[in-house]
């Protein structure tokens, strides 16, 4: 696994150094809180990286903490997230979870999976995006990136990105976890993308299923 994630690197260096992912962005930008991570990965659903960054700055601008954001008028909410897919519907999700963080949680997320999938709109995608981001916690964050790559190396054969993640769970040591869904999410933007991956480019090929049935062809 280590020649995989360090090949994927060295040919995005070569090709172009990549913009950081959303995720990883967020995490710095506020400091690893776990709130505004959470937040921050329920808005980027179909979402573009950097509308999702511009968003979640401007919301917590705003709105500081789950107490905060649990007493905005979803109206308000509507016109900071405008800009991202799906904001109707987003802006009265996030609001829930804010309130549910600050009753019941009182106002710090919870750091374990079955508590995180229990909130609204929060699947095992997003619950392991927050055990990674947010709280460092080795997880496989399985988005449309990470599981078309995943399929085309080879390292599992699967239909879906849930399947995906327990077959990862499975087979990659759990020392690389914590690296795989930035690593893989950038190597699909940039590198391995859905049409026209750029094979020529990549360092990796030689692990690639996709690219040796593709040249025996």
């Amino acid at each position: 696994m280590q020649r995989i994630l360090s090949g994927m690197i060295e040919t995005m260096n070569a090709v172009k150094p990549p913009r950081m992912t959303a995720l990883r962005q967020l995490r710095e930008s506020e400091q690893g809180d776990p709130f505004a991570i959470l937040i921050g990965t329920i808005l980027s659903a179909r979402t573009k990286d950097e509308n999702t960054a511009k968003v979640v700055r401007s919301l917590f601008l705003r709105y500081k903490n789950a107490k905060q954001l649990s007493t905005a008028k979803i109206k308000e909410v509507e016109k900071i997230i405008h800009s991202i897919g799906f904001y109707h519907v987003k802006a009265r999700r996030i609001i829930e979870v804010a309130k549910i963080i600050d009753t019941q949680y009182k106002g710090k997320v919870p750091d374990n999976i079955d508590s995180l999938v229990k909130l609204p709109g929060v699947g095992r995608k997003t619950a392991n995006c927050v055990l990674v981001y947010a709280f460092e916690q080795p997880a496989i964050p399985v988005d449309i990136h990470v599981h078309r790559i995943s399929n085309r190396l080879g390292l599992v054969d699967t239909k879906t990105p849930e399947c995906t993640e327990q077959e990862l769970i499975k087979k990659i040591p759990k020392q690389f976890w914590l690296q795989i869904n930035d690593t893989f999410v950038m190597y699909g933007q940039n590198i391995c993308k859905p049409i026209s991956p750029m094979c020529s480019e990549c360092k990796i090929k030689k692990y690639c299923n996709y690219y040796s049935k593709k040249n025996a062809s």
